[in-house]
């Protein structure tokens, strides 16, 4: 499985978690409530489903109101599928929220994470936010003295400058509220709801 149908699984059952959806509700949470999931398609979204359900982290239901399955077929169309989480995908998506590995640090899979720190035990934020936070500042030892050395080796033109320094602000914006978090975490004054175990 690649690293980014593995977001979209857990992104998936993390929504699922929360209520049964059908898949055109699934998708729209997932553009607007995960904005790391805009690229994705539906073309990308029912193959992720279908495997899930292959799995047996998921079921498929027809819709919940009777008329609109009745309405659907005499417009000639199929009823739409509702999808609701097993009990082993609670239980997948729990093992999946308790991973800490160094690709919850990346840029979309942390998205993903951040978004589900409402249902994640405490010390689990705690070990994701510093292995992300820990990641951005290797990332922005390497942006200054890649900087450093076009300042000295190249003549960059000012626009090329800028948009290093750019990327490089982002960055540093990105660790200064990691950790205001991290910091939040340790006082215990996380006013998120959500586990704090």
């Amino acid at each position: 499985m690649s690293r980014r149908s593995g977001i979209l699984e857990f992104a998936v059952l993390g929504l699922l978690r929360e209520s049964p959806m059908h898949g055109y509700e699934l998708r729209k949470r997932l553009n607007t409530s995960l904005g790391v999931f805009r690229a994705f398609s539906y073309g990308t979204l029912y193959p992720c489903l279908k495997a899930l359900v292959a799995n047996g982290w998921l079921v498929e239901e027809p819709g919940s109101a009777p008329d609109d399955a009745k309405a659907a077929s005499l417009a000639g169309r199929r009823a739409k599928i509702v999808y609701r989480l097993t009990a082993e995908g609670k239980e997948h998506f729990e093992e999946l929220l308790a991973h800490t590995g160094p690709d919850t640090w990346e840029d979309e899979h942390f998205a993903a994470r951040f978004a589900f720190f409402g249902q994640t035990s405490r010390d689990v934020r705690m070990r994701v936010l510093e292995g992300r936070r820990s990641r951005l500042e290797e990332r922005l030892e390497k942006m200054r003295a890649s900087l450093a050395r076009s300042r000295e080796r190249e003549r960059l033109d000012s626009y090329t400058l800028e948009l290093q320094r750019h990327g490089m602000e982002s960055v540093e914006r990105e660790v200064r509220w990691l950790n205001e978090l991290i910091e939040s975490e340790r006082a215990g004054r996380d006013k998120r709801t959500g586990p704090d175990q």
